[in-house]
């Protein structure tokens, strides 16, 4: 008997706050052993190209992907399209508009980080953003560390860009609902990413994934460098419970920075129905 495809759905490059090229994403996770891949920048698709024909060369199935940004009641969510049309307007339509707020939130997130204390942060954030568009608080921690504030990437955001801590900002974002209606739009498939990380008690995850549901949302990641092996199991189980499709995905970031490398995810647990199952 053959053994299953590996699937690799949500991973970032130098497009977005990744560390390594479309080139080099697609290389690594085909040299680790996935055999399918789909690249998820946060809020842009300009990798696709450079990725899709990376992988024709791999011997790697690619699914075209995204990742944006959506605020629901106080928290920032994230919501990955899976085979979408990069050329679909309303798509780069709405990613243009949620783009347009990250330099103003980068900039005030540098001055946050000033009243601290720490100087210069948006310029030295700068340099480690391909697409000043495009400044994530990932490129924040990699200059905090760079700078000697703190020893690794994760420790940044405990110290200084969660909520409560003096670098973060609060931003509003798109909706769930225009989210949902521009990756639909767009042919593709709409994923609630590591549900697991987000601060929220169980009613709220309930209440949101209910609301995700009703949106039209498809399918929840499961499996995911973000869930322990518990929430594996729980997350299967609120999978069952709305009728979501089941993805996986790493998350991966780049070498030194990512919980999970790419080859590494679990296989799927048995009765769920996979985002991938009506792909031809």
């Amino acid at each position: 008997m053959n053994a299953q495809p590996h699937y690799d759905l949500h991973c970032h490059s130098t497009v977005s706050d990744g560390t390594l090229t479309p080139t080099a994403i697609v290389e690594r996770a085909a040299a680790r052993g996935v055999d399918v891949l789909a690249l998820t920048d946060h809020d842009e698709i300009a990798g696709l190209d450079e990725a899709r024909l990376a992988a024709a060369g791999a011997g790697l199935r690619f699914i075209d992907g995204t990742e944006l940004s959506v605020s629901w009641r106080d928290l920032t969510l994230h919501i990955v399209g899976l085979g979408i049309d990069p050329h679909s307007a309303v798509l780069v339509e709405g990613m243009r508009v949620i783009r347009s707020g990250r330099l103003g939130r980068a900039r005030l997130i540098g001055k946050a980080l000033e009243r601290v204390g720490i100087v210069g942060a948006f310029e030295g954030a700068a340099r480690f953003a391909a697409n000043e568009q495009l400044l994530s608080r990932t490129h924040f921690a990699r200059f905090l560390v760079e700078a000697g504030h703190v020893k690794d990437v994760r420790d940044v955001f405990k110290r200084y860009l969660t909520p409560g801590k003096p670098g973060y900002v609060e931003h509003e974002w798109a909706s769930l609902a225009d989210v949902v209606n521009w990756i639909h739009g767009a042919g593709g498939q709409a994923v609630l990413a590591h549900p697991g990380r987000y601060k929220i008690n169980r009613q709220g995850m309930r209440e949101l994934l209910a609301e995700f549901r009703d949106r039209g949302g498809d399918a929840i990641e499961v499996l995911t460098s973000s869930h322990t092996h518990a929430q594996y199991a729980e997350y299967a189980g609120y999978a069952l419970h709305f009728g979501f499709l089941a993805s996986c995905g790493s998350d991966y970031h780049g070498p030194g920075e990512s919980w999970m490398d790419f080859g590494d995810l679990p296989p799927m647990p048995p009765g769920l129905t996979p985002v991938w199952h009506a792909w031809t």
